[in-house]
């Protein structure tokens, strides 16, 4: 079985190979979770919570990963 974690990480470390700002939807279900953007020349990740309507910044992969998998759970 395939860990969601680690699917998530995957897209994540796509989006940081990326010149330009990479933007990704996570959904569940066919309903959206989160949109999560990359800023290159920041090194940031930005979150938006489509439910709550509020945005976080992270600068560690991992940490973003994790608010994504808890939203998607």
């Amino acid at each position: 079985m395939k860990s969601v974690l680690s699917g998530i990480i995957q897209r994540l470390e796509v989006m940081t190979k990326a010149t330009e700002t990479e933007v990704r939807r996570f959904e569940l279900e066919g309903v959206e979770k989160c949109q999560v953007s990359y800023f290159p020349e920041e090194e940031a990740f930005e979150l938006r919570d489509s439910e709550r309507n509020t945005t976080y910044r992270f600068d560690d992969i991992d940490l973003v990963a994790i608010e994504i998998y808890e939203l998607l759970g």
